[in-house]
């Protein structure tokens, strides 16, 4: 049952949930605005952005602060942004292609990254108009970037090379590990919020993939989800239910479960 519907005029490419505002929630969208409804006001955005001048691909909300969030957009800029602001905050424009992904560090109120189609992820500090680093991290476009959750320094990145990647910040001069077995692009990876050392991607494939970074090489891939039968974009694991996750697709379907690997003994 939906409890609330709200129709736009473009195809919408990304949510997130306020941070400050439980009704509260924005969307990016194909005609390059950023919208925010709030869920006990019927038919209409309560603010509505127009800065973006192609498709606003991602929206990542601030975890620390929870006054303001990122976009990245097919224009290759990055935006910050607070809601009760009418214009955005900050626009970093270094990337020189599409911006497919921006994640906020869990640790660090003011630091951002970001994965382009440029084959770089650059991360960001609020107080600096520049990058504070750039890693070339694939030798094709980078779909989607995520921090470990119990490691500051530690971020893990996918792309249409059909690989994932684990970087340390500290040394960011060749990955930590590389980890190889989707069939096609690796459109979304996410660290697990309750163990270090493991990952969910999805994938082109129309798999999602289970890895344990800290296993012997050639023994990191520990799970697939083939039930899906169109390419799978998104995939986030449960903060409150250890081990369960959930999968999207293009088939319609939203998957939950719970990869057997990941049910503590």
């Amino acid at each position: 049952m939906v409890e609330r519907a709200y129709d736009t005029q473009d195809g919408l490419y990304d949510v997130a949930w306020s941070e400050i505002n439980e009704n509260q929630l924005i969307v990016s969208s194909g005609d390059g605005s950023i919208k925010m409804f709030d869920t006990t006001l019927p038919d209409y955005p309560i603010q509505n952005w127009q800065e973006h001048q192609r498709e606003v691909f991602s929206v990542d909300w601030n975890l620390i602060t929870k006054d303001i969030f990122s976009s990245g957009s097919w224009d290759h800029t990055v935006k910050i942004w607070n809601p009760q602001s009418p214009r955005s905050l900050q626009t970093y424009t270094e990337h020189t292609q599409c911006v497919y992904s921006t994640s906020w560090s869990p640790y660090n109120p003011t630091r951002l990254a970001s994965a382009s189609g440029d084959q770089t992820v650059k991360i960001w500090d609020l107080s600096s108009p520049r990058s504070a680093q750039t890693i070339r991290a694939h030798h094709n476009e980078i779909l989607s970037v995520d921090w470990n959750k119990y490691q500051d320094h530690m971020l893990v990145t996918g792309s249409v090379d059909k690989t994932i990647k684990v970087w340390d910040l500290r040394r960011p001069d060749r990955e930590v590990i590389c980890l190889a077995g989707h069939e096609f692009a690796v459109r979304r990876v996410k660290w697990s919020p309750h163990r270090a050392n493991i990952l969910g991607s999805a994938g082109y494939d129309m798999s999602a993939r289970f890895w344990d970074t800290a296993a012997p090489p050639g023994q990191n891939l520990i799970h697939v989800h083939d039930a899906h039968t169109e390419f799978v974009l998104g995939l986030d694991f449960n903060l409150y239910r250890e081990g369960q996750v959930a999968t999207c697709a293009w088939d319609e379907k939203l998957n939950i479960f719970t990869p057997p690997p990941l049910l503590r003994p």
